[in-house]
């Protein structure tokens, strides 16, 4: 069967300010969670889904992402002549993720106008976007495109927090028609506690039409003065259905110090034998 969702757009052009002064010159998309950058595990999703033509949308700063993606040939040839074929093995599989495009976020305006500098590379073609700071513990690309293919509309994934957190988010309300899938009426980007109409936000990782390319170009500045993607799809709910899936896995939202931290330790005690014996002898101590 031919692939039907064949392109994503990373938006990766943030400041990382709740991470400073760690991320005053690198990326935090560059931070690493064990064994490599946040961004990579991303792209490692994609492309497990066979969804392999990736934009990632930058601002400066950002050349280590670039650079990490890209061929190290000084690299690769002391690697060969040291005979650690192991290591030449392991980034020969990081240069050949993707094919990987760039293009510049020219100020900082939001997750919206950062979607919106895709448009020329997305077409007439839906699309996944994915935040470039969050992980998931399973391939929620795999289960948008499950839901894709079952219902032919938009689709993006959905967690439950508790009600007090809700003021964080993008949030939705909708009716579930599946277990675990919803069919959505509303979105609400950072609600108030009272006023949200759900404890199911928006966590950041999308498959979605064309269409809400227009609904960028007209909808007004939103909530913090930015272009708030969760306003043009509440647009775009006025024409097209938008399905939401609730995730069944982890998820790893690194936008500060704790969430970083938290990604580390967790990870480290599945990839890492006996660190969870050591991290019991710590805190025993």
């Amino acid at each position: 069967m031919e692939k039907m969702i064949k392109k994503a757009v990373i938006p990766a052009a943030g400041f990382g300010t709740r991470l400073l002064p760690l991320t005053k010159a690198k990326p935090k998309e560059m931070l690493s969670v064990v064994d490599k950058p946040i961004i990579q595990y991303v792209i490692e999703d994609l492309a497990d889904a066979s969804v392999d033509n990736i934009l990632i949308v930058t601002g400066k700063g950002k050349s280590a992402i670039e650079n990490h993606f890209d061929r190290n040939y000084g690299l690769e040839n002391k690697l060969k002549e040291g005979g650690k074929t192991e290591l030449l093995n392991i980034i020969g599989k990081i240069d050949n993720l993707a094919n990987i495009f760039y293009t510049r976020q020219k100020q900082q305006k939001g997750l919206g106008d950062a979607i919106y500098c895709g448009k020329e590379f997305v077409g007439k073609e839906y699309f996944l976007a994915l935040v470039g700071d969050t992980i998931y513990t399973g391939n929620v690309v795999q289960k948008m495109l499950e839901v894709y293919e079952k219902y032919r509309c938009s689709v993006i994934v959905l967690e439950r927090v508790p009600k007090e957190l809700v003021y964080k988010y993008g949030v939705i309300s909708g009716k579930e028609i599946e277990e675990g899938i919803f069919e959505l009426d509303d979105l609400v980007e950072k609600p108030s506690v009272e006023g949200a109409p759900s404890n199911l936000i928006i966590t950041g990782a999308y498959l979605l039409s064309p269409k809400i390319f227009d609904h960028l170009e007209t909808i007004e500045i939103g909530a913090g003065g930015e272009l708030q993607l969760t306003d043009a799809m509440k647009s775009l709910l006025k024409e097209e259905k938008i399905m939401g899936v609730e995730v069944d896995c982890t998820r790893y939202d690194i936008g500060d110090i704790e969430g970083w931290l938290k990604a580390n330790v967790e990870i480290a005690m599945e990839k890492i034998p006996n660190f969870k014996d050591y991290l019991k002898e710590v805190v025993n101590k």
